[in-house]
């Protein structure tokens, strides 16, 4: 249940991020705001499909994934050093693991 609510927390966050990119902000921050909310609400759906399909796993690697991938994007947004993006494909590699883990486990 905690992380169907982290992943439903985690597509509120996203939409509230491009909003913010879409009417705040300026500059690099706004492709920053723009790719990281997409990401991660993909995520945070995908993770609830996960958990309907009992693949808790894959779904822990789309939460804690899109939040690093996307917390290192709004961070720098908000003014973050951007050496902070050295941390963001660690994110990525997660949402991809994901994936696999899922590709494997509905595989039949």
């Amino acid at each position: 249940m905690m992380l169907a609510v982290l992943a439903a927390l985690s597509g509120a966050l996203a939409v509230a991020a491009g909003a913010f990119g879409a009417h705040g902000a300026s500059g690099p921050a706004v492709e920053w705001l723009k790719t990281g909310s997409h990401y991660q609400l993909i995520h945070a759906v995908v993770a609830l499909v996960a958990l309907r399909f009992e693949a808790r796993g894959p779904a822990w690697l789309f939460v804690v994934g899109g939040a690093v991938f996307a917390g290192t994007l709004y961070a720098m947004a908000l003014g973050a050093p951007r050496w902070l993006g050295a941390v963001t494909p660690i994110g990525g590699a997660a949402l991809i693991a994901g994936w696999l883990w899922l590709a494997w486990g509905l595989r039949g």
